[in-house]
């Protein structure tokens, strides 16, 4: 567990100086003070980065300004991506999936939403499966971003309701009654 943590510190303090161009120092500073992300860098209030010991409002506004032009600049590229790889505009309107999970859906050619309704929570998180005694793991789209099976499910079932592969609950529930209505007139006419 400590190793594991130390690597974490590591990898954490080597994005900070090279996505903020900060010394050492400083981005052990951030992940000292629990920030683990730009995005979080990005949109904090300044008061918590300006209350670091050594950090004034100055220093707190170009961490945040240096963030936020990282954030830009992967963007811009993530975008270009997207483009290059084809991907259908349908895809790109799911909210809950970042650019970066949706280039890594275009890289494995789910490049629309029917693509993506197609899919399953397994195709997108992996799964594990044992041959003779071994267990052997196969890796998903998705596997390392931050997003459950349940809500791989919820994504996946939206993307076929929305395409109209299977039927809202609420058109179901309509139709259902339509029938009920339509069966209780006939008894009544017989």
């Amino acid at each position: 567990e400590s190793e594991r943590r130390q690597k974490e510190f590591q990898e954490r303090t080597q994005l900070f100086m090279e996505a903020l161009d900060v010394d050492e120092l400083l981005a052990q500073l951030l992940v000292t003070e629990g920030f683990s992300d730009i995005t979080e860098l990005a949109y904090v209030d300044e008061k918590e980065i300006s209350s670091i010991a050594g950090f004034d409002e100055d220093t707190a506004q170009e961490i945040q300004a240096r963030a936020s032009d990282f954030i830009n600049k992967e963007n811009e590229e993530l975008e270009q991506k997207c483009k290059e790889l084809g991907i259908k505009d349908d895809l790109l309107e799911i909210e809950e999936l970042s650019l970066k999970m949706i280039v890594a859906l275009g890289e494995n050619d789910v490049k629309s939403l029917e693509d993506f309704a197609y899919c399953s929570s397994d195709d997108l998180l992996g799964w594990d499966e044992t041959i003779g005694e071994e267990k052997i793991h196969e890796n998903g789209i998705l596997e390392g971003f931050d997003i459950t099976y349940s809500q791989a499910n919820d994504l996946i079932m939206s993307s076929r309701i929305k395409l109209g592969i299977i039927p809202d609950e609420s058109e179901t529930e309509e139709i259902n009654s339509e029938v009920e209505v339509e069966e209780d007139s006939v008894e009544k006419s017989e």
